[in-house]
């Protein structure tokens, strides 16, 4: 368990991610800037990998602010054709 949360962690770095309107909708809602969502990602405890999801596989990461908030993130590969 973890290649596919190393996978993410990896694009996130080379800034080769996209936050989707529904996250950035929740995000808004929670008070969560998104650079804080995707910031510090690899401190963040990694809580399931699905690697074999439909229609695209994903990890849930539980992950803290700078003020102590903690909050689950589900990052998802989604490959371009």
């Amino acid at each position: 368990m973890g290649q596919l949360f190393d996978r993410i962690r990896n694009l996130v770095l080379q800034d080769r991610y996209l936050i989707g309107l529904h996250a950035s909708e929740r995000l808004d809602e929670r008070g969560i800037l998104e650079w804080q969502a995707v910031a510090g990602l690899g401190d963040g405890e990694l809580l399931y990998e699905r690697s074999d999801a439909k229609p695209n596989p994903s990890v849930e990461v539980l992950k803290q602010l700078p003020d102590g908030t903690e909050f689950k993130a589900v990052l998802v590969v989604s490959e371009s054709k």
